[in-house]
């Protein structure tokens, strides 16, 4: 596919930014930036974490206040001081870090984004519909802490969509999304680009930048540095554009041996308690000492249901099925896995992988006190709390105002890198993680990446759950597929192909429910 032809050079911009400062007590955030977008054009804005594209879509939203600088918008001088006025000038944006109420259904979370009081059977009908035209399933009655990552970053397109904004921002909103997914969200946005909308993305897949995108502005440290054609480019120059180096490439060779199971999951059946999840079904799976293991699938197909279940946020009837280390742990509770040599990396960051108001240090003891030493005689040792987590800054390049930092002010890529670090350098025996790059720059997924093959070539087992299916085939060394909470075989990645596993990830892989009734239908046609 190609983009749409760039809109008229004589139409004027629809938003035009100015001298845009914005400066934090630890860090200048924006320093001096112009940029302008024109009705019908795709402008991408490119930068590693840290570089101040999300503070400089906040402001144009209304979120946070410049410091100085001047925003037009048709024309006129505008001051925006909130989300409701951006969204009455035309403006809507999709965030990275996702707002929306746990406790509130998809509908209601909806409702709050529009201006009166909607009726909501009316309002969960039109959600169903542009979902459906779109290509976003979303069940607008479930409620949204039941959702996993990728169906929260539907339900933030959807509720963005229904409101015809005449600028859309969106910021990494495909970085949870399946191909398919991305592929109509792309036909979507060219559609709305070809209607006349204004479309400022942030991406840091530059093969989607180079498909999608007119133009693009280049920030690095805050200010821009660059303006290109992604057409004209290619993603390794883009690269160099953006961390100013060629981009590095993972080594990941053979696995020089495989060794003991860390992880086997032995007929791990589980009915959610959730109505709208969705049930585990006779899931067998090893997963040995120095071999990454890869699960890719649609999300909602009962990814979030198996981490769960391996990490002990939701604790079994029976110990047998969850196995690690060699210890039946269906029973143990988190706590007690993690004793067992296991660290864990959830899908969701905020909230789950991070306590936001905490300070990276303080969230640095909440995993890692035990393997750290950081509680001798029963008192927490904050300064060896402060040097790991020092050490995690500096040894996984986190941009942040240092220990201190609370965690909700780091870029959601620094926060990724931070959480990575942090269990990574604890040196697991068996390591869980889902989403491992979800808004990382490209630099930096390659070093977390690179960082993954490592620990496996020094004994540990890896265990990596990812929409990503590039990054899967990158890393592991055999993959599997879960389609509605089935698992399929595993595969070793040099015997199979994204294609494969594409099919795969509608649950047609030989021998499945699905494969045996289709055929049986050919038979009986």
């Amino acid at each position: 596919m190609t983009s749409p032809p760039p809109p008229s050079s004589t139409l004027p911009p629809r938003l035009v930014l100015r001298d845009i400062r914005k400066v934090y007590p630890t860090v200048v955030a924006n320093d001096g930036i112009n940029l302008s977008v024109a009705p019908g054009e795709i402008h991408a804005v490119l930068g590693e974490n840290g570089a101040g594209k999300s503070t400089l879509m906040k402001i144009i939203y209304g979120v946070t206040r410049p410091t100085s600088g001047e925003m037009q918008w048709e024309g006129q001088a505008v001051t925006v001081s909130s989300p409701a006025h951006a969204r009455e000038l035309g403006i809507g944006m999709v965030f990275q870090h996702f707002s929306l109420f746990e406790t509130l259904t998809v509908v209601e979370n909806v409702a709050l984004a529009l201006p009166g009081k909607p009726d909501l059977d009316e309002l969960a009908r039109r959600i169903e519909a542009v979902s459906q035209r779109y290509g976003l399933p979303v069940d607008p009655r479930r409620h949204v802490h039941a959702l996993s990552v990728g169906e929260r970053q539907r339900v933030e397109i959807v509720r963005c969509l229904l409101q015809n904004p005449r600028l859309l921002i969106m910021d990494e909103p495909t970085s949870v999304l399946t191909p398919q997914a991305v592929r109509k969200l792309f036909e979507t946005l060219r559609q709305l680009a070809a209607e006349g909308c204004a479309i400022l993305y942030i991406s840091h897949k530059l093969d989607e930048i180079q498909e999608l995108c007119h133009t693009a502005t280049v920030l690095r440290g805050g200010r821009v540095t660059g303006h290109c054609k992604p057409a004209e480019e290619t993603p390794e120059s883009m690269a160099r554009l953006m961390i100013g180096k060629d981009l590095p490439v993972c080594e990941h060779g053979s696995p020089t041996h495989t060794g003991e199971i860390r992880l086997r999951l032995a007929g791990l059946s589980h009915a959610s308690a959730d109505p709208f999840a969705t049930d585990l079904r006779d899931i067998h799976l090893d997963v040995h000492a120095g071999e990454i293991v890869g699960i890719a699938g649609v999300s909602g197909n009962g990814q979030q249901e198996l981490l769960r279940a391996i990490s002990g946020e939701e604790v079994l009837a029976e110990k047998f099925p969850v196995q690690i280390l060699g210890v039946e742990a269906g029973r143990l509770n988190p706590g007690q896995r993690r004793k067992l040599g296991m660290c864990f990396v959830p899908e969701e960051r905020l909230g789950r992988g991070a306590v936001p108001t905490m300070s990276l240090a303080d969230n640095a003891i909440l995993t890692a006190a035990k393997t750290q030493g950081l509680v001798a005689g029963g008192f927490l040792s904050f300064s060896r709390a402060r040097s790991f987590a020092e050490r995690c800054i500096n040894g996984f390049g986190v941009k942040c105002g240092g220990a201190a930092a609370p965690a909700r002010s780091l870029s959601g890529g620094n926060l990724q890198k931070f959480i990575m670090g942090r269990e990574i350098l604890q040196s697991p025996r068996l390591l869980v993680c889902a989403q491992p790059t979800w808004g990382v720059d490209v630099g930096a997924a390659a070093f977390i990446r690179q960082a993954l093959i490592d620990l496996r070539n020094r004994g540990c087992a890896v265990l990596v759950i990812s929409e990503e299916l590039d990054e899967l085939f990158e890393i592991c060394d055999r993959i599997a597929v879960i389609a509605k909470g089935r698992l399929s075989p595993l595969r070793p990645v040099a015997e199979t192909t994204v294609e494969d596993i594409g099919v795969w990830m509608s649950g047609l892989w030989p021998g499945s429910e699905l494969s045996t009734d289709s055929a049986a239908e050919v038979a009986h046609a």
